[in-house]
Formats: C-alpha cells, sequence, structure tokens
C-alpha cells in the first residue's frame, strides 16, 4: 500500500456516502455569498500552501517515474507554480460569476391558474472518477462548491499524495466559511474496490463523472448503478476552411496542437480545405518544424509540405517532446500517415 493512502475497508466508501448526502443538504441552502467565500478562500489557501503541495506532487512524480509513467502522463501529473496558480485563479473566477441556484425560467400560467416553470436546483451529490491530473481535485470541488452540490473525489493512485493534500485544503476552506468539510470528500485510498463500491450507492451518489482513458469510461459505462455522464475518446480536430482568415487560423491551430501537448483536449489532426491548402500548409508547417511538431500526412498534404520544408522535413535534432521518445534522436518532421493516424490519441508533439 502507498505510504498516502489509507487502507481500504467495505465501510469506507459507504460512510463517506452518507456524509456527503448530509453535507448536500446544507451546500444546496447556502447563500451565494457563503459559496464565494468558500472559494476565495480556497484560492488564498492555494498560493499561502504552494510549496508543500509542489513537495508532495514530486513524491508522486517520483514514483510514476520508477513505476514507468510515460512522459505525456508524467505532464498531466506535474503540478507547477504555474498549474496552482491557474487552479487559483479558477477558485476566483467561479466565485465572481453570478450564483444560478434558484433561478426560475420559463415560467407560464396554466389554464387552472397555477405558474409552471424550470428551476435551476443543485443535483445533490456526484462522484468524480479521474486519472492522473491532481488539478481536477480543485476544478471539481470548486464546481461542487459553486453549484451548491456535494461530491465525492477519486483520483488516480499514481496522484494520491497531491489529491490528499489538494482535498485538506478544500475541506479546510469549507470548515473556514461555515460549510460543512464533508461536502468535498476524496476516496483516501487507491485500491480499485473503491471505485466498484462508489459506482453502486444510488442511496448516496445522483450522478457519476469519469474523467480519463477509454478503460476507465468502459468500465464506469459498463458495471454503475448510478446514472453517468461521460466523453469517450479525446480526439480532437481542428479543420481550416475555405475561405478563412489565414493568419487566425494558423494563431489557432499553433495554440490548439503547441500550447501543451499531454491534455486531451490538444488537436491530434488537421483538416485543411482544398483550396487554402497551398497557402496554410507551408506556414503551418514551418511553425510547427520550429517547435519539433512531427507531420504524419496524408500524400496531397505531403507533396505540399515537402519542399516547402526542404532538408529540415528529412530530421530534426530540436530537443522537443516529439524527439523524446527517441533520447533525442533526430527524428523525421514529415512521415506518411497510416490509416491508424487518424485516429490516434498522441499526447505528444505529433499531428496527423
Amino acid at each position: 500500500m502507498d505510504d498516502h493512502a489509507q487502507a481500504y475497508t467495505p465501510e469506507l466508501v459507504p460512510a463517506m456516502g452518507r456524509q456527503a448526502r448530509a453535507a448536500a443538504a446544507q451546500m444546496a441552502s447556502a447563500s451565494a455569498a457563503t459559496k464565494a467565500a468558500a472559494l476565495r478562500a480556497l484560492a488564498a489557501l492555494l498560493r499561502q500552501h504552494g510549496a508543500p503541495l509542489q513537495a508532495a506532487n514530486a513524491l508522486d512524480l517520483e514514483r510514476a517515474r520508477a513505476a514507468g509513467l510515460a512522459e505525456p502522463l508524467l505532464d498531466r501529473l506535474r503540478l507547477s507554480a504555474a498549474a496552482l496558480e491557474t487552479c487559483a485563479q479558477g477558485c476566483e473566477q467561479l466565485a465572481a460569476l453570478p450564483d444560478l441556484i434558484g433561478e426560475v425560467s420559463g415560467l407560464r400560467q396554466q389554464p387552472s391558474g397555477i405558474r409552471v416553470g424550470q428551476m435551476r436546483v443543485p443535483i445533490g451529490v456526484f462522484g468524480m472518477i479521474y486519472e492522473s491530473r491532481p488539478n481536477v481535485t480543485i476544478e471539481a470541488a470548486s464546481l461542487a462548491i459553486k453549484s451548491g452540490n456535494a461530491c465525492i473525489l477519486r483520483g488516480g493512485s499514481e496522484a494520491i499524495a497531491s489529491n490528499r493534500a489538494l482535498a485538506a485544503l478544500v475541506q479546510q476552506a469549507l470548515g473556514a466559511a461555515g460549510l460543512p468539510p464533508e461536502a468535498v470528500q476524496l476516496v483516501p485510498c487507491t485500491d480499485r474496490a473503491a471505485v466498484g463500491q462508489l459506482i453502486a450507492l444510488p442511496q448516496y451518489v445522483d450522478v457519476i463523472i469519469p474523467r480519463g482513458g477509454k478503460g476507465l469510461i468502459e468500465r464506469i459505462s459498463a458495471e454503475a448503478k448510478v446514472p453517468v455522464i461521460k466523453h469517450l475518446d479525446g480526439n480532437c480536430h481542428t479543420y481550416v476552411d475555405d475561405p478563412c482568415d489565414l493568419e487566425l487560423a494558423l494563431r489557432v491551430t499553433d495554440n490548439a496542437k503547441t500550447q501543451k501537448y499531454s491534455p486531451c483536449n490538444a488537436t491530434e489532426s488537421l483538416l485543411v480545405a482544398r483550396a487554402v491548402a497551398g497557402a496554410f500548409l507551408p506556414r503551418m508547417g514551418a511553425l510547427f518544424a520550429a517547435k519539433g511538431v512531427q507531420m504524419r500526412c496524408c500524400p496531397e498534404s505531403l507533396a505540399i509540405l515537402q519542399p516547402a520544408l526542404g532538408a529540415a522535413a528529412a530530421s530534426h535534432d530540436h530537443a522537443a517532446p516529439a524527439s523524446s521518445a527517441n533520447g533525442n534522436a533526430p527524428t523525421p518532421l514529415l512521415v506518411p500517415a497510416t490509416e491508424a493516424d487518424w485516429g490516434t490519441e498522441y499526447l505528444a508533439a505529433i499531428i496527423s
């Protein structure tokens, strides 16, 4: 068992469910000002505790490297100072948004004289099951607070130290604002049996939200006895249409691919209208080449890019993520795509 993980017992998750259900009733009636105070307190705590949070994260990273976790997954696991500041700013932005709980829309009078409308109300208790990214602990917790819900979080075993440190701050912020700390709970063990229990407690959990790889989503979908809100594969495409604002298309495509390679919303495939390919692809290819992004091309795009990039297309010594998989050996920047490339989530400096 991980030193930072609590031992699993069959009573653990049901007890958390009972506490979450009780806390949800208090969260549903919490004022907008109280919820905003909790979010601002959490932002302040994230900034105050940057060093211990990164120390906990360093332990997770060390164990993950020793276990052979791939570089894109290590990148997802990393809690940099910038990532923590982004989390803090996200809490503050949520606090500043209007509180929609209790808002009524579509109000209409029936022939009987009664008025019927739709009111926004909290869901109750949601379970979030996720992998690798410890920042999801803050994202899910802050959304639960803002929306007046309670939540039970189950992060990946590789991030247990980071997640427990973050969850402790969330509960501290809730308590400081006069809200029940049990409104946000992290499953403190890494045993997979806890996941099986969490998705089979409809008496305590109203909905499950899985966030992770295909295997996780399929398991939750097949086994859950609680409603599931799900996605499936993260395989994002960027399409450049005809006509287009060429400068804008170049900036958007570059950002969509290279701002960060590891997230599941990074662009993996680029589709270009044939009429603008001659103007767009050489310039886009040059931007990608400068950053060491390997381009896996269809015959038509390859015919446009090879003359445009010249010798640079053959190999590349740029110390970019695309090269790191081969120990920074020269990496061809232009290669013919295979059929498998059109459905591949690279999570690296590769685009088809």
